[in-house]
C-alpha cells in the first residue's frame, strides 16, 4: 500500500496546482510571474483586508477637516 502525502494547493493566481513543499520556491504560487502578479494586486489595493466598519468619521480626510476648523 503506497500512501502519497504529498499536498497540492492551487496557485492563488491561475489556480494551477502545487506541490507544497521546500522544493517549490513559489508556494502557493507557481511561479514568480504569478507572485509578481499577486503582490501588484495588493500595492494598487486590489486585495486588501477588512478592516472595521468605516464610520462617519473615516469619511472626512484631514484636509477637510482642517478646512472646516479654518471656517469658524
Amino acid at each position: 500500500m503506497n500512501k502519497d502525502n504529498t499536498t497540492y494547493v492551487n496557485c492563488p493566481t491561475c489556480q494551477k496546482q502545487v506541490v507544497w513543499s521546500k522544493d517549490s520556491p513559489y508556494r502557493p504560487f507557481c511561479s514568480k510571474r504569478c507572485q509578481l502578479i499577486d503582490l501588484g494586486d495588493w500595492a494598487t489595493e486590489e486585495h486588501r483586508i477588512a478592516d472595521k466598519d468605516i464610520t462617519e468619521q473615516d469619511l472626512w480626510s484631514e484636509e477637510d477637516l482642517t478646512d472646516f476648523a479654518g471656517k469658524h
